[in-house]
């Protein structure tokens, strides 16, 4: 399935109050280029989810995404979602929060960062957040 088409979900950075939080956060789980995060429930559509990614809600806005690479069943009955450890910053775009995850199709995705647009995803994350916060972004 290629990732136009892949199915994608949306995920709440719980504790996260900024980029750089989550940038922090998963700095030292990487390996390989993947890490992984675990929930207790695999998503029933999750074959449709490999090749997508998970876009992090912080502060009530969708800001950056993870690709998807796969589902691994952990000894203890939870499932780990393997993902890129690339953090690929979006046009941020307002989304509630909500426990869980939530499917999000590729067509209603914020678009990524591209062509002249690459230097902002440079900018430190503080004032990307500033910059979306008054839509200027």
């Amino acid at each position: 399935m290629s990732a136009m088409s892949a199915l994608n979900i949306t995920k709440v950075a719980v504790g996260c109050a900024s980029l750089a939080d989550l940038e922090r956060r998963q700095k030292g789980r990487e390996e390989g280029g993947t890490l992984f995060i675990t929930t207790r429930y695999r998503p029933k559509r999750y074959e449709e989810l490999v090749g997508g990614s998970i876009y992090w809600i912080i502060k009530h806005r969708l800001v950056v995404r993870q690709r998807i690479i796969a589902f691994e069943e952990a000894a203890d009955g939870r499932w780990n979602i393997r993902l890129d450890a690339k953090l690929i910053p979006v046009r941020a775009r307002p989304k509630r929060a909500h426990q869980g995850w939530r499917y999000l199709k590729a067509s209603d995705a914020p678009k990524d960062f591209e062509g002249d647009e690459a230097g902002l995803a440079a900018l430190p994350s503080n004032m990307l957040n500033d910059l979306a916060r008054l839509a200027l972004i």
